[in-house]
């Protein structure tokens, strides 16, 4: 599935305009859309007639307020009570202005939900705060004279309770509750009192006009206050942001609708970054039908450079996952204490046990006579896991990233090994894929988890680039990048979040890019596979009590699940 920045999106609307299917057209196919939606939860979810249900469109200057006015229009003539609430001043904005002028305001309840400048100004100067006015301003408590006597200051804030009282009354009040307030290009942080409205409490249905009002649709960020949905109606394409954390936690449901855009307008040139999301449809022809007559080379022979006396575990986890993801050969270069572990999981991998200093890590120049012969043979290397940070592990992966003749695989440990030392990466010859998360992305880049999950887009598009190697970012909604294409993961749960499924990971990886697989796709077939096993993994047993290992016995059902979704079994 394609997808796009806010800006690509833009671009393909304009693109859809000067192709004869004009914006003011997209709106009208967009409000129907979102009518659709409303109608068909009000006539599935709820009880008693439809038509008498209350929908409250909260709305904005831009098209995501145009939308909610068409919808409103539509379903104001099926027979709801609809109410418009203005949260910023009435729209400037063409064609969303033009929509609003054919609203049927003599049936609809239009709320405005803004202060005039002057009013602002004079409840600014008071130092009062939006929707904290006292109650003893109450209007219902006022009697005539009461009115009377109040000093204008004291009107206004009379004034200011009726408003917000019947703005209140009208969210609480709601069986669908709309936000159409701001679009995906929003940044920032939504003003305090736009915030207060959506804390309201009510027990309404919540819908997100495209994107959730006070998130951003290029990088997932939010503000505070940001607009909590249940369901996230997406008009058009799936823009980048809905697919990152913490976004994602507030859009509820996501579903894309199709509004008319033309199939030319999206071969429109959309620049040097382009997006892409990863989902069963992306992997048509894969896994490759094996050959009856082949035999164990055909599949790729995988070099394991991983373990530590003290974290034999990671080299026995990215062993077997590579077994179980169809290499042909695999071999685990490691201490022996790890090999020994490993031979007792998987028996069918060969083993070449390596010396190690006191603390149970891989030496380098009394190995590398053995590590120069197996390089010789081997199809794909995968170096790092459970390995530790010395300076004979920082040599090996050097020389690894140096001599290779095959593309390497750098993960956890070997990752450090390179943020010590980020030169290593110039003198790759064959492709490079690594598999950080957050924090060992920050490492390389120099700066702190919290800036790279502010922009993960940006962080991984960016190493990716300026290293000539494909950056394979894990963590919710994974990234694979090669600094032009980015696509974003869709398989995946909370309960793999344990020591040991990373590893399980760069096996797979690995078992892939040995299959001469181009690395990008190697990467991107990799973080589905294993998000795949993982959501079964949890299916069957639950995500509380499932490990890694059980991830690796349910890859068979992930393939034999991606076979059959391609018509191969």
């Amino acid at each position: 599935m394609q997808l796009v920045s806010p800006t690509q999106m833009k671009m393909i609307e304009e693109e859809s305009e000067r192709l004869g299917v004009s914006t003011e057209q997209l709106m009208l196919n967009a409000g129907s859309v979102l009518a659709g939606v409303i109608d068909d939860y009000c006539r599935t979810n709820m009880d008693g007639d439809p038509e008498l249900k209350s929908i409250v469109f909260l709305t904005g200057p831009g098209n995501n307020g145009g939308d909610c006015f068409v919808a409103a229009e539509k379903l104001l003539f099926r027979g709801y009570d609809i109410t418009i609430i203005g949260i910023t001043p009435k729209s400037q904005k063409k064609p969303a202005s033009t929509m609003y002028e054919k609203l049927t305001r003599n049936k609809i309840k239009l709320i405005n939900a803004y202060r005039s400048q002057a009013v602002s100004t004079a409840i600014e100067a008071a130092e009062l705060d939006y929707m904290t006015v006292p109650n003893d301003t109450d209007p219902a408590k006022l009697s005539k004279k009461d009115k009377k006597d109040l000093n204008p200051l004291e009107k206004i804030m009379v004034e200011e309770r009726a408003r917000i009282g019947k703005i209140v009354e009208a969210i609480k009040g709601a069986d669908v509750l709309v936000d159409g307030v701001f679009g995906t290009g929003f940044h920032g942080e939504l003003e305090p009192e736009i915030a207060a409205l959506f804390d309201v409490s009510t027990n309404a249905y919540k819908i997100a006009v495209d994107i959730p009002s006070g998130g951003c649709g290029d990088t997932g960020a939010v503000s505070n206050g940001v607009f909590k949905a249940d369901e996230t109606v997406v008009l058009g394409l799936l823009k980048i942001g809905l697919t990152q954390y913490p976004l994602k936690s507030f859009c509820g449901r996501i579903r894309v609708h199709d509004i008319g855009i033309p199939e030319k307008a999206l071969e429109t040139d959309l620049g040097s970054r382009l997006f892409s999301l990863i989902d069963m449809n992306a992997l048509q022809g894969f896994p490759a039908k094996r050959d009856p007559n082949s035999y164990k080379s055909m599949y790729g022979h995988v070099l394991v450079i991983c373990g530590s006396s003290r974290m034999r575990g990671a080299a026995v986890l990215s062993t077997y996952a590579a077994l179980r993801s169809g290499a042909g050969l695999v071999c685990l270069a490691s201490c022996e204490e790890a090999c020994n572990a490993a031979a007792s999981f998987a028996p069918c991998a060969t083993f070449m046990p390596l010396e190690t200093d006191d603390f149970g890590c891989l030496l380098f120049d009394v190995n590398k006579p053995l590590l120069d012969e197996e390089l010789e043979q081997c199809d794909a290397v995968l170096i790092g896991c459970g390995m530790g940070v010395t300076p004979d592990t920082i040599e090996i992966v050097r020389y690894v990233v140096k001599n290779a003749k095959c593309p390497v695989i750098i993960d956890a440990d070997g990752i450090n090994c390179l943020a010590s030392d980020i030169d290593i990466l110039e003198e790759h010859h064959k492709d490079i894929i690594i598999t950080p998360h957050a924090g060992e992305m920050a490492r390389l880049l120099g700066c702190t988890n919290s800036e790279v999950n502010a922009d993960r887009f940006a962080a991984a598009e960016k190493f990716a680039e300026e290293h000539g190697i494909t950056v394979l970012l894990k963590g919710a909604g994974s990234l694979v990048s090669d600094g032009q294409y980015t696509a974003v993961n869709s398989t995946g749960n909370p309960g793999m979040s344990r020591g040991g499924s990373g590893d399980v990971l760069s096996g797979i990886v690995a078992a892939f890019a040995a299959m001469k697989y181009d690395p990008f796709d190697a990467a991107g077939y990799a973080a589905y596979v294993h998000g795949l096993a993982g959501d079964i993994t949890a299916e069957q047993l639950g995500q509380d009590a499932m490990l890694p290992t059980d991830i690796i016995e349910r890859l068979s059902d992930a393939f034999k699940l991606i076979r059959k979704n391609n018509g191969m079994i």
